[in-house]
């Protein structure tokens, strides 16, 4: 079983003009049957991670579905640095 957080920070480091600020932490759920993953960037990245009408976010947790994690569905939340 692929490490879920390094996958998501490959997916998301080379979008960014800042890589090494971006950080990825997986975080407790009250569902068991949830990931919560948050990407912290800085400001101007996260704009280009969402992208317009959320549609890089929407394709990064579709990518990001497709890895073998179970039953569970995986939230990915978006932060600021």
């Amino acid at each position: 079983m692929a490490n879920i957080e390094e996958v998501l920070l490959g997916l998301v480091r080379p979008l960014c003009t800042d890589p090494d600020s971006v950080v990825v932490k997986e975080m407790p759920s009250l569902d068991e049957r949830e990931i919560v993953i948050y990407v912290y960037a800085p400001e101007n990245d996260l704009s280009r991670l969402i992208g317009r009408k959320g549609v890089m976010a929407q394709s990064l947790r579709t990518m990001m579905q497709a890895l073998p994690h179970g039953k569970k569905h995986i939230n990915i939340k978006f932060e600021a640095l």
